[in-house]
């Protein structure tokens, strides 16, 4: 086989993992209302196994970094592709509200692993292909995710119950996830040096600083998934149908903006992309907010969706070129802080709605996408071996 055609396999692979964890994440999030009739609980109860998963996947980082540094990505990356599409049909048969958060914090543990390992691959392959890659792995993500929310509809509308719904989708994901493991590149990341290998890696400011950018970015994803479609609804006056689409105008242009960036990120470089990026979702989403008319307001949200599209990307790919030999940890390091913000999001703006209303609450998402703008610098690659690096410019 040409080496070509051993990196477009590699490639490919990636690709699958990113939408096999994005079908796990939107049918298990289109089948949550049946799991709550099922075991008859309430929002706050419900709550807690929501939490448990977000636990699960924060803790599960701690470990994911240093396991993929230290058995290469593809031999964590596999199994735990195979774990998460099996792992997601246990919740579907959980008898009660303790068995759930149990199943559901194992599920975020592994969604971890794998999370981790796949960017870290991701990095991999991009840096094999000397261009910018990870916007549209990412963007394979979001594909898969409307691909599994289509799932979930399907066997809700059908009247599957979730485990077996689960289990039809999980157990041909994890057999896939074991046939594409010959696809994937061998390790190719540098080992750890002999003394003090098995130190964990410090938090460097940078590693920190490119967090609080990944932060500020899924800041924004959450609060769009929660909050969008109810201010359109409820401070515009929209009827359900049109603050639905709402919603929807964000996904399709996130969706068309990440598998745009690779080719933006090469012709302009992370650091300009990343810039006007930022500026695109603040001006976005503030225009949005000014307006009173529902197709102003709804533009302006798909251009906040466009804005951000890009940038956790070309974090996450700044994170994995920061030190090769280290690509998982710092990944970890990074998604750590960063989905903490994809967490506490919704709660945050929803805490300051009460405080000051819900159209000055969303103002929030639009400063820190300024501030990811003005913070862009913090993503420049090192010269020797970016993927999108030149020596001429400020990128």
């Amino acid at each position: 086989m040409t080496p070509h055609a051993t990196l477009r396999r590699a490639r490919i692979a990636v690709c699958f993992f990113f939408i096999l964890l994005g079908v796990v994440s939107g049918i298990w999030a289109a089948r949550i209302p049946a799991i709550k009739e099922t075991l008859h609980l309430s929002d706050g109860q419900l709550s807690y196994g929501l939490l448990a998963l977000a636990a699960g996947l924060v803790t599960g980082m701690r470990a994911a970094g240093r396991l993929t540094d230290r058995l290469g990505s593809p031999r964590v990356m596999v199994p735990a592709g195979a774990g998460v599409a099996l792992a997601l049909i246990v919740p579907g048969y959980a008898p009660t509200l303790p068995a759930l958060i149990a199943a559901l914090f194992v599920l975020g543990l592994i969604n971890a692993s794998l999370d981790v390992s796949m960017n870290s691959h991701g990095v991999e392959v991009e840096r094999a292909y000397q261009r910018p890659l990870m916007s549209s792995f990412h963007g394979m993500f979001s594909i898969g995710g409307l691909l599994g929310a289509g799932l979930g509809g399907l066997t809700a509308w059908l009247g599957i119950p979730p485990g077996p719904a689960f289990a039809a989708t999980g157990i041909p994901l994890a057999l896939l996830a074991v046939l594409a493991r010959p696809h994937l590149l061998p390790r190719t990341a540098a080992p750890h040096p002999t003394t003090g290998s098995r130190r964990r890696a410090p938090w460097s400011s940078r590693i920190v600083f490119m967090g609080v950018v990944a932060f500020a970015g899924l800041v924004g994803e959450g609060a769009a998934n929660d909050w969008t479609a109810v201010y359109l609804q409820f401070d515009l006056g929209a009827s359900p149908g049109a603050a639905a689409a709402g919603f929807a105008v964000f996904s399709t242009t996130m969706t068309i903006g990440r598998f745009a960036g690779d080719t933006l990120a090469t012709r302009y470089g992370p650091v300009r992309l990343v810039r006007w990026s930022g500026l695109i979702a603040a001006a976005g989403l503030a225009g949005g907010l000014l307006s009173e008319n529902i197709a102003l307001a709804t533009a302006g949200i798909g251009l906040f969706g466009l804005g951000l599209a890009t940038i956790v990307p070309q974090v996450f790919s700044a994170a994995g070129n920061h030190d090769p030999a280290r690509a998982g940890e710092a990944i970890a390091q990074v998604a750590m802080v960063g989905y903490t913000g994809l967490v506490l999001g919704p709660a945050i703006i929803g805490g300051a709605a009460e405080l000051t209303g819900l159209p000055a609450a969303l103002a929030i998402p639009a400063v820190l996408a300024a501030f990811m703008a003005a913070s862009a610098g913090a993503l420049r690659p090192p010269r020797q071996d970016a993927p999108s690096a030149r020596p001429d410019d400020d990128r």
